[in-house]
């Protein structure tokens, strides 16, 4: 499927979660199964192309297409959870977001020191849990230079904030606005 094709599994949402956003759903995208299959094979081809060793998602739609990558490409992956998911002692990261704050956490042992893990989610808009993901995996050791999204929103500054931060982005697919 070319990235148009898949762009047009996006649903658009009007004025959710608050008016005037135009929330792009993919559960539209993930409920394809020719859809989701191709959009997970082009990010498996860019992560390789890279010279992935690990992938790490961000919970919760990062697990959908992180895993998945991970599976086609046989190699680990690396949950990066919202605060007291883990049975184990963690690591975290606080991190801004438009109105407060949130945590993210992560086993320490779950990346190997120097692999080079890459991160894979389903939308960038504002970077601010990308960033912090990147933050957390390089606290542990891990080489973070890339990050693929399904869904770039590029008017929103995520991926920009993120490549300031020496992350390479790439995306399937853009939409205008927020």
């Amino acid at each position: 499927m070319t990235s148009d094709e898949l762009k047009a599994l996006v649903r658009t949402v009007p004025d959710f979660p608050q008016p005037g956003i135009q929330f792009r759903d993919i559960t539209t995208l993930i409920g394809h199964g020719p859809g989701l299959a191709a959009a997970v094979d082009e990010l498996a081809a860019r992560a390789n192309a890279v010279g992935a060793q690990a992938i790490a998602g961000m919970e919760a739609r990062g697990f959908i297409f992180g895993a998945a990558v991970a599976v086609r490409l046989g190699i680990g992956f690396v949950p990066v959870r919202k605060p007291g998911k883990l049975p184990v002692k963690t690591i975290g990261v606080d991190y801004a977001l438009e109105y407060g704050s949130d945590r993210l956490e992560m086993d320490p042992d779950g990346v190997s020191p120097g692999h080079r893990v890459v991160i894979v989610d389903d939308l960038i808009a504002t970077g601010g849990t990308a960033m912090a993901s990147a933050q957390l995996l390089r606290m542990a050791g891990a080489q973070v230079d890339h990050a693929l999204f399904v869904i770039d929103l590029p008017d929103l500054g995520g991926a920009a904030n993120l490549r300031a931060s020496g992350v390479a982005v790439q995306a399937i697919m853009e939409f205008e606005g927020g």
